[in-house]
């Protein structure tokens, strides 16, 4: 079964070079610290889908609600301004690494009345395609692996200040297409998950002589079953988070604002503990020597995940991302926006700036964003572009 394992988790590597695997603690060592980047399956769930948020360094969980709030926190629809709204959103994937990756997003809300709103999304992710071999190298067969999840939220206000929302997720992951891997037969993977978000909006403040809003937004996003590509129990976690942020929006006057948001996000799941070489149990498993055992229950899992990590408390902080955005609106109508996305050398080392303009018009807008890798410019991120086009049916209903 671990042919079948290491091949799903290369092609897990190949989604999101986003997060290296560096597998567990190994020698190398980056400024003194010995890199032990936490994985999951499904990484693609974690990619930041929209424009905006795209634009603006990956923030999101507080920002002002917009078509793309599901992924986010979806406790922000029950503030949207319009009865409906609609977005679609495309990015090329690691370009700079294999030209036909590619994430699409649908995603939209209507209102029920004042204090609810129904979301729905799908996010689609297509891997390109991956040929199959014999142990000759003859060509056998042809694959493209691809995942997606649909999403359905209830969210609610219960003041004129703070919302919740309970969301729903299927998870349907095909990597192989039921091949044979190995000698080993695998099948696509399938999980269930849930988010808890709630969100907090206090638009009656005054900064000087200027309207003000602050908001602050949490979420716990895919909470639920883990997922497995073979017949055996292996199973793997999928990406339990939780982001908390925070967002701070200046009216200068009716034309000009300025938005600065904050967040922070951290996996709730095991990180990889450190093992001793050349050392395994009578089950012939390797021991475990700093750590806890990765081979837990969810709830266990995402219980540990705050003090599992074998570096100690340092190394659980340097686990946490940071993520730091602005964005300027002219008349509600032209966006510019730019952002910072920092995560730990130890973890997965991303760090990028981010930049974006947006464009509103009466039905419909546009939003473009682009990264620009820190630390490496031959990184697979390089150049990534985002584009979502939004519609606005209040806007639609008004020109009529």
């Amino acid at each position: 079964m671990k042919v079948v394992r290491n091949f799903i988790l290369i092609i897990l590597g190949l989604t999101a070079l986003i997060k290296p695997s560096f597998g567990q603690i190994t020698s190398g060592e980056l400024s003194g610290k010995e890199i032990n980047t936490v994985t999951t399956a499904v990484p693609f769930l974690t990619i930041a889908p929209d424009s905006r948020s795209g634009g603006m360094g990956d923030v999101g969980v507080a920002l002002s609600p917009d078509a793309n709030s599901m992924h986010w926190n979806p406790a922000k629809y029950a503030f949207a301004p319009n009865d409906m709204g609609l977005s679609i959103s495309y990015t090329p994937w690691l370009r700079k690494l294999i030209p036909d990756i590619n994430l699409a997003y649908l995603s939209g809300y209507k209102r029920i009345d004042k204090q609810q709103v129904i979301g729905l999304s799908l996010l689609y992710f297509s891997l390109g395609n991956i040929t199959f071999t014999d142990v000759v190298g003859n060509i056998t067969n042809t694959f493209n692996p691809n995942e997606f999840a649909v999403d359905a939220a209830y969210a609610r206000s219960f003041s004129d200040r703070f919302s919740g929302s309970l969301a729903f997720r299927f998870i349907y992951s095909n990597l192989t297409g039921g091949y044979y891997v190995g000698g080993i037969e695998s099948h696509p993977g399938m999980a269930f998950s849930s988010d808890v978000s709630v969100y907090y909006r206090n638009n009656e403040l005054r900064l000087r002589d200027y309207d003000a809003t602050f908001a602050f937004g949490a979420n716990i996003s895919n909470i639920g079953s883990k997922i497995s590509y073979t017949p055996s129990s292996d199973k793997d976690f999928i990406p339990i988070n939780l982001r908390l942020g925070t967002a701070f929006t200046v009216d200068f006057d009716d034309y000009n604002s300025l938005t600065a948001a904050f967040d922070v996000n951290k996996l709730l799941v095991p990180t990889p503990p450190n093992y001793y070489k050349d050392s395994v149990d009578i089950k012939n498993d390797p021991v475990i020597e700093y750590g806890f055992d990765p081979n837990v229950s969810v709830a266990v899992g995402m219980f540990h995940s705050f003090y599992d990590a074998p570096g100690g408390f340092s190394e659980e902080l340097r686990e946490i991302t940071y993520s730091v955005g602005m964005e300027y609106w002219y008349a509600k109508q032209f966006a510019i926006r730019g952002g910072f996305f920092y995560e730990d050398g130890t973890k997965g080392n991303r760090k990028f700036f981010t930049v974006g303009i947006g464009l509103r018009l009466n039905v419909f807008g546009l939003d473009f964003a682009y990264l620009v890798p820190v630390n490496n410019q031959n990184s697979p991120l390089a150049n990534t572009l985002r584009f979502s086009l939004l519609f606005d049916f209040a806007g639609l209903n008004s020109k009529k």
